[in-house]
C-alpha cells in the first residue's frame, strides 16, 4: 500500500519525460505550420460563398466556383415579323474543352421575381438562343445557368447548376422590312419597272418586237388547209382550269384561231373539261366572230362541256377525232397523261396539229406527234404576239429583261469565279 500511494503522488522519470517532449513537440508544430489554425475560416469563406454566389436551381447541387455566364444582353429579332427575341451572353470562364461545363440553360419569366420557367438549353460555347414563343408587347425577363456535371468515384453522375443576374424586361415587335432581302427587292424593282415601262411603251402605239414562231405562223395555213378540205378545226384548251395561266394562255390564243376560222368560215369547235373555261371560251370566240364581222355566225354549241375526269375526257375527244377527221388540231394549255393519247389518234387522222404547253414532262410526246410544238415560253408568247394586247406585251418584254440582266449576272461571275476567285452569288444571297 504505501508503494501505490508514492507513485500516485510522484510521477516517474519516464512520465515526466513523455510531457516534456509532448510540449516541445506542440510548440514546434504551431512555429512551422501557422496555415493550420486558419482551416475553420476557410471552411467558411466556402460555405458563404456558396450559399450566396451558388444558388441551385431546382434539385441540382451546388458546385463550388462554377462561375456564371457574364454579359447577358438581349434584343429584338431583326428582320423578322415578330414573336422572338434574341439573348447572348459571354461563356463562363470555366468553359473551357475539358472542363465539367456541358451547357447552359435559359429560363424566362414575366417579372423579375417571378416564377422562372425553362425556355430550352444551348450547348457548351454557344452564346446565343432565339426565343420564338414570345408575343409582341409583353415584356420578359430571362437569366442563364451554366451546368456542369461531375461522377464521384461511386459512377454517380450530379449536374451542378450556376444562374447569371437576371436581366430584362424585352419584348419582341415586328420588323416592316427584312434587310436581308435588299437584293431581291432590288432586283423586283428592276424587272417590274422594266415590265412597267414596256407595257406602257405598248399603249402609246409603240412597236413591240416579237419575234415569230413558226407554230404561230401556220395557224392560217390549218385553217386555210381546214377550210379548202371542208372540214372541221378542233382546239383543246387542255384539261386545267381558268386559274391556270397555260389555260388563260390557251384561251388567248383561241380568240386568235376563231378570228381567223370565222374570216374562212371554218367551223370551229371547241371540246372543254370545265365548266368555268366553257363560259369563257364562249365570250372569248363570241367576240372573236364579232371582230371578223360575222357575229351571227357563231354557236354556242361550237364549245361544249364533256366531263372533268382526266382519261374520260380524253377518250371522248379522241372518239370526235376518229369519227369527224378534222383537217387541224390545236392543242394550247396544260396538258398531262393524255398528251400522247391525243396527238397520237390526231396524227394517225392525218390532221394538222399544232401544239403549245407548260409542261416540261408533255413536250417531247408534242414534238414526236405534231407539225408544229410551241415549247414551254413560246406558249406565253404566242399569246402576246397574236393579242396584242399591251400589258402582254409589256410582260413579255420586261421579263425579256429580267433574263437579260440575270444572264449578264452569270457571265460576270463566271468570269470572276474563274479569274479572280470571287463568289459573286453572296450578293444574290437571300436568307
Amino acid at each position: 500500500m504505501s508503494i501505490n500511494r508514492r507513485t500516485s503522488q510522484n510521477p516517474s522519470s519516464q512520465t515526466i519525460l513523455f510531457r516534456i517532449l509532448s510540449f516541445i513537440i506542440s510548440i514546434a508544430v504551431v512555429c512551422c505550420f501557422p496555415s493550420l489554425g486558419t482551416t475553420n475560416a476557410f471552411a467558411q469563406d466556402s460555405a458563404q460563398f456558396s450559399d450566396t454566389a451558388m444558388v441551385s436551381p431546382g434539385d441540382v447541387s451546388i458546385m463550388p466556383y462554377l462561375r456564371p455566364a457574364l454579359g447577358m444582353t438581349f434584343r429584338d429579332n431583326p428582320n423578322d415579323g415578330g414573336g422572338a427575341l434574341e439573348i447572348s451572353w459571354i461563356v463562363s470562364p470555366d468553359d473551357t474543352i475539358g472542363s465539367a461545363v456541358t451547357g447552359y440553360e435559359v429560363f424566362r419569366a414575366t417579372s423579375p421575381t417571378g416564377e422562372f420557367t425553362k425556355l430550352g438549353e444551348a450547348v457548351r460555347g454557344a452564346t446565343s438562343i432565339v426565343d420564338n414563343q414570345t408575343v409582341d408587347g409583353i415584356e420578359y425577363y430571362y437569366r442563364i445557368d451554366c451546368i456542369a456535371a461531375t461522377i464521384d468515384d461511386q459512377g454517380k453522375q450530379t449536374v451542378h447548376a450556376t444562374p447569371a443576374a437576371v436581366i430584362g424586361p424585352a419584348a419582341s415587335s415586328a420588323q416592316w422590312f427584312n434587310k436581308n432581302r435588299t437584293i431581291a427587292l432590288v432586283l423586283i424593282l428592276l424587272v417590274s419597272g422594266a415590265i412597267l415601262y414596256f407595257i406602257q411603251k405598248a399603249k402609246s402605239g409603240a412597236p413591240i418586237y416579237v419575234r415569230k414562231i413558226a407554230g404561230i405562223d401556220a395557224v392560217e395555213e390549218a385553217i386555210g388547209r381546214a377550210t379548202e378540205m371542208g372540214k372541221k378545226v378542233f382546239f383543246v384548251p387542255g384539261i386545267q382550269d381558268m386559274n391556270d395561266v397555260q389555260t388563260i394562255a390557251g384561251i388567248a390564243i383561241l380568240g386568235r384561231v376563231a378570228q381567223v376560222a370565222a374570216e374562212c368560215e371554218t367551223w370551229l369547235e371547241v371540246p372543254v373539261s370545265k365548266s368555268l373555261v366553257m363560259v369563257t371560251a364562249r365570250e372569248t370566240m363570241k367576240e372573236a366572230y364579232s371582230r371578223a364581222g360575222r357575229p351571227d355566225s357563231f354557236k354556242e354549241a361550237q364549245v361544249h362541256f364533256i366531263t372533268d375526269e382526266q382519261f374520260a375526257y380524253a377518250a371522248a375527244v379522241d372518239g370526235m377525232i376518229v369519227r369527224e377527221k378534222p383537217a387541224a388540231i390545236f392543242y394550247m394549255g396544260a396538258f398531262f397523261a393524255e398528251s400522247l393519247i391525243l396527238s397520237e389518234t390526231g396524227n394517225a387522222s392525218g390532221a394538222i396539229q399544232i401544239a403549245g404547253t407548260g409542261e416540261p414532262t408533255q413536250l417531247p410526246f408534242f414534238v414526236a406527234a405534231c407539225d408544229y410544238t410551241l415549247l414551254g415560253e413560246e406558249l406565253f408568247a404566242a399569246s402576246a404576239y397574236l393579242s396584242r394586247e399591251p400589258r402582254q406585251l409589256g410582260s413579255l418584254k420586261g421579263q425579256d429583261m429580267g433574263k437579260i440582266l440575270f444572264l449578264t449576272a452569270i457571265i460576270v461571275g463566271i468570269i470572276l469565279a474563274t479569274f479572280f476567285n470571287y463568289n459573286i452569288s453572296y450578293i444574290f444571297r437571300v436568307q
